[in-house]
């Protein structure tokens, strides 16, 4: 008989044998432990009213980070603990500061969306406390991010502003770390694991080798990251999957190395991780993509290597890596091969992937002189919302004279794509309007934008060429504007571990 997924939850190891392989930690929680204090609001990782709080060994280092529960399938829980908002309350009946701030600042309103505003702001509160924080008041801009994956349909945002600068105000309620990272340590697998229930098996590799191995014996198996786009195609295309290879659980593919002026990201490292590594070198640069990237408990789930792999021509990541130049070292059972990231891409939905191989890690660029680089997003709103258009630039000056230009535009093509022309009416000029004027022009060449819910044909070209002016503005050598990026928010998040 196949080992059970077996997870830590409400102070007991929880062991499950017979759950579809796609069953979400939400329907578990809900229609088989029948704790419904976690809500279903969209079943899509929109909205937050299912968040929960997960706890993971990395590293032997306890990790405790919020996510959305709709969209996680119940075998990736494996070896981890679980937290909803029934664990706040201490069992003397004392409410947890969390609580107790949003009753004393009226931050419930319908109260349908409160379990998961407050699992949110506890993954704040642990953060605060694991930094040495305690009863330091949050930032607004703390506040926001932790509460970006959060909708309240009551439109009461204020009273749970206030109720986050309330809770740390409050006597505190410690949490014992230690314990749990003891706890979790009798439920860690040496080797890999497969799990099988109701016709469909989930594997879960640990090391390199073992995943080339797997890969190679089931090619048609699904290769399944942070679940973020994956999860919908089960709550929401209603889709059988099939057999899924699992990748969260292979320590080679969660590795961070900078060598030889490229900083080496690997596939399995989380966004809210590579974007504070990348951000620790772009501050200014990527600052506010990062803080607009989806939201905290998506980029918790979600990877680097998954959004790259997925490809979406409307995915932020990779304008930005395109117009650094990074590159992509892909893994088979013939060994490893790497592939600019533009090259990657071959048309809607489709990469250039030979049989078997898997995305092992993103290589980017570090910082080099006479480069000036920017990205921007066009959405409807700051926070947690997909692109109109999304764009990245950048420039090597030699004196005033462009010697290269690598323009890439999401939401523009079927594919992320970069702007050759406009690169073209570029490189050798002087960075001045003369040329600028010719690069919007050439825009019109590179892209035929299609018109959908989010923004029109024309809004897209107009909108792109506007991007590109913005640009010069801020990099001209002549009264630069200073740059928007939101450089508090790079330098005050420390990689979102709690």
């Amino acid at each position: 008989m196949p080992d059970p997924i077996r997870f830590y939850y409400r102070g007991a190891v929880q062991e499950v044998r017979d759950a579809a392989p796609t069953r979400t930690i939400l329907q578990h929680l809900r229609e088989d432990l029948h704790c419904t204090g976690t809500k279903e609001g969209c079943a899509e990782g929109d909205c937050g009213a299912c968040t929960v709080v997960t706890g993971s060994l990395e590293d032997g280092e306890l990790v405790l980070k919020a996510v959305n529960s709709c969209i996680q399938f119940l075998p990736t829980l494996d070896g981890q603990a679980l937290f909803t908002v029934e664990d706040l309350q201490h069992p003397d009946g004392s409410l947890h500061p969390v609580q107790q701030a949003l009753v004393e600042c009226h931050g419930s309103q319908c109260g349908f969306c409160t379990p998961g505003f407050a699992m949110s702001l506890w993954g704040m509160y642990l953060k605060q406390e694991s930094h040495g924080l305690s009863g330091r008041p949050p930032s607004r801009c703390q506040i926001d991010e932790a509460l970006s994956g959060n909708l309240c349909r009551c439109t009461g945002y204020c009273p749970i502003i206030d109720a986050a600068r309330r809770m740390v105000e409050l006597p505190p309620r410690a949490f014992d770390r230690a314990a749990l990272a003891e706890r979790l340590q009798g439920l860690q697998r040496a080797h890999g694991w497969h799990y099988e229930a109701q016709g469909a098996r989930f594997h879960t590799p640990r090391t390199l080798d073992e995943l080339v191995g797997l890969r190679a014996a089931h090619p048609a198996a699904l290769l399944l990251a942070g679940s973020t786009d994956v999860g919908l195609w089960v709550t929401k295309q209603m889709r059988e999957l099939g057999d899924i290879i699992y990748l969260g659980q292979v320590d080679a593919l969660k590795t961070i190395a900078q060598a030889d002026g490229m900083l080496s990201i690997g596939a399995g490292v989380t966004l809210n991780d590579a974007y504070a590594a990348v951000c620790r070198h772009y501050p200014a640069e990527l600052g506010e993509m990062w803080q607009r990237f989806a939201s905290l408990p998506i980029r918790n789930a979600g990877t680097l290597g998954g959004n790259v792999a997925n490809g979406s021509p409307i995915g932020d990541s990779m304008p930005w890596l395109i117009a650094l130049g990074s590159t992509l070292v892909l893994r088979g059972a013939d060994g490893e091969r790497e592939l600019a990231l533009e090259e990657f891409y071959l048309g809607y939905q489709q990469k250039d992937l030979r049989a078997g191989e898997f995305v092992q890690a993103v290589r980017i660029p570090l910082p080099r002189a006479g480069v000036r680089m920017r990205t921007y997003k066009l959405a409807k709103r700051f926070d947690q919302d997909i692109s109109a258009v999304c764009a990245a630039f950048a420039i090597t000056l030699d004196g005033a004279q462009v010697t290269s230009a690598r323009i890439a535009f999401g939401g523009m093509a079927a594919t992320p794509k970069r702007a050759a022309g406009a690169e073209a009416a570029l490189v050798g000029q002087p960075w001045n309007e003369t040329a600028l004027r010719a690069a919007m022009a050439a825009m019109a060449q590179d892209y035929a934008p299609l018109s959908d819910m989010r923004a029109s044909s024309s809004y897209r070209m107009q909108a792109a060429a506007n991007l590109l002016r913005r640009f010069w503005l801020e990099t001209r050598l002549d009264d630069p504007l200073p740059a928007t990026a939101v450089n508090a928010f790079a330098a005050g998040t420390a990689g979102g571990r709690a």
